[in-house]
């Protein structure tokens, strides 16, 4: 089955708010379902990779650099900015990190501290900040916090995805 790229996905603007405890519920199990599926397979087997393709390891590391993204771009929406941050679309920090030489334990714990600080900004968002809306640059769609805590867990089942092709190989 053939994996939708990234940038050719659309993401529909979800209009009830009452949803977002369960998109946390979501964002919370995404460490433990990374740990599940990659703890399993020796170092060697989880920094392979075909040509320019990043390995399974790479595909953590690349999750644990956009923490900092999804934290920022939640601010901007409580804090009523009109854009989001933008993205590096080129990824250059997953590449420049070099996550093959290090060691996934270590990837896995700081992806877990990172991830759990945006689902306890998330569990703490006021009432009154869940209607605020910012441009997303790249979508030029308007996100309220739900679409974007929406766009991160499909973001991480996006790369869940290319892990678990990956592990068949």
């Amino acid at each position: 089955m053939q994996l939708t790229p990234w940038f050719k996905r659309q993401f529909e603007l979800i209009y009830d708010n009452g949803r977002l405890p369960s998109i946390i519920e979501r964002l919370a199990g995404t460490p433990i379902r990374i740990e599940q599926k990659v703890l399993q397979f020796a170092d060697d087997f989880l920094i392979k990779h075909e040509g320019d393709d990043w390995s399974m390891q790479e595909q953590v590391g690349h999750l644990l650099n956009l923490e900092w993204l999804w934290y920022a771009r939640i601010t901007d929406i409580i804090s009523g900015e009109a854009y989001l941050t933008e993205a590096d679309l080129t990824n250059t920090a997953t590449y420049e990190a070099k996550y093959n030489e290090q060691n996934i334990e270590a990837i896995l714990d700081a992806f877990i501290e990172v991830r759990n600080q945006l689902v306890t900004l998330l569990r703490n968002v006021k009432i009154e900040d869940l209607n605020k809306q910012s441009l997303h640059p790249r979508l030029q769609t308007p996100m309220k916090i739900i679409d974007l805590a929406y766009f991160i867990a499909e973001h991480d089942d996006h790369h869940l995805a290319i892990i678990q092709k990956i592990s068949q190989q």
